[in-house]
């Protein structure tokens, strides 16, 4: 019995996608079914950076095509392409970045420059080329977390060269000032000082650009929705009620100005002893989930309250890159996943596909 075309797309259809949590047909990832006798190729084309799941998705496609009757050999070859999408009307896309993703708190201590930069590295562990800019102007923390010191070049005396740290690109405030050196402006300044980090950086071919907010809903919360491309925001909160009342507010800032919310990460959701095992919800349980619900919006991830990621961080090497296998570098890796797929499934930015009309008198 010989196969054919549509029997490999019924197949596919019957396999999700780990990630996508969609079948491979519906989520248009199927690219060039070819059936020649008795052998099968399919190309499989992710939307997303998944760079750890590329061969596992692969064994998974190439065992049911092997299965079907009269297939004597499958061949799977599993790729992955990540495009600029749209972001708000009227903001064009920074030069060198397609995607940028806003990791926002309402309250500070939550965790959210942690989150930020552990999100930025394990975007890149998943193969894409990712950027952070620090936006936090008054107390820029990247530097830090990344483990990266000294001040940025400038080759043509017009703009910055990023810094790099753990194979990601970096521009922070704190690159250019000495640790100890307070930033004594009042808005406009630091308005002004988050544009020209951002525009006058020579960003290369970043995927995602994750932007390090300041907590609150002030100036540079405003500046970013308004006169930055931003694809979509990640909110940072513990289950802690006072908490949860400013990501609120944070979220609800975002929904106003057109910024999609791509989801709720909650930081401190358990704390397990570390001498006798005892799990205990010291900020409280659930506060993630009832936000999620009240707004329908997704919940990421949890990351327990552990010293570990605390001490990672402040050395310069975030829980990713210090311990890649741990447990909390596999939830960071998810919310990566979650993360990239949301924005994936966002329509695309055309705009560098149709040339500039311009209309002269004649």
């Amino acid at each position: 019995m010989a196969v054919t075309v549509e029997a490999v797309q019924e197949a596919l259809r019957e396999l999700t996608d780990p990630n996508t949590r969609k079948d491979y047909v519906s989520s248009r990832s199927v690219r060039n079914v070819r059936v020649e006798g008795d052998r099968v190729s399919v190309e499989i084309l992710l939307g997303y950076p998944a760079k750890t799941q590329l061969e596992p998705i692969r064994r998974e496609i190439t065992a049911r095509l092997a299965a079907l009757p009269g297939v004597a050999q499958a061949a799977v070859d599993v790729q992955m392409k990540i495009v600029a999408h749209a972001v708000q009307r009227g903001v064009k896309l920074v030069p060198g970045i397609k995607n940028i993703i806003a990791v926002a708190s309402g309250k500070g201590g939550v965790g959210k420059s942690t989150t930020a930069v552990n999100l930025a590295l394990a975007l890149a562990a998943e193969g894409a080329q990712v950027g952070v800019l620090d936006a936090d102007i008054y107390g820029p923390s990247q530097p830090i977390m990344l483990g990266i010191r000294g001040r940025p070049e400038s080759r043509d005396g017009k703009s910055l060269e990023p810094m790099e740290g753990h194979g990601i690109q970096a521009m922070s405030i704190g690159f250019l000032i000495d640790t100890d050196t307070p930033m004594v402006w009042r808005g406009p300044m630091v308005t002004q000082a988050l544009e020209q980090l951002l525009n006058e950086t020579k960003w290369r071919d970043v995927d995602y650009l994750v932007v390090d907010l300041p907590p609150g809903t002030g100036d540079i919360q405003l500046t970013l929705a308004q006169r930055v491309p931003v694809t979509g925001a990640v909110i940072v909160t513990t289950p802690q009620d006072i908490a949860l009342i400013d990501a609120r507010k944070g979220l609800k800032m975002f929904e106003k100005v057109g910024v999609p919310i791509l989801g709720i990460v909650e930081n401190m959701a358990l704390h397990v002893c570390s001498k006798c095992g005892h799990e205990e919800h010291i900020f409280g349980a659930g506060g993630a989930e009832r936000m999620g619900h009240d707004y329908g919006v997704e919940v990421l991830g949890s990351l327990p309250l552990d010293i570990a990621i605390r001490e990672q961080a402040d050395s310069g090497r975030p829980t990713v890159v210090a311990d890649p296998e741990g447990p909390s570098a596999r939830i960071y890796r998810a919310i990566a996943r979650r993360v990239a797929v949301t924005i994936a499934e966002k329509a695309r930015d055309h705009t560098a596909a149709f040339p500039k009309i311009v209309v002269q008198n004649t």
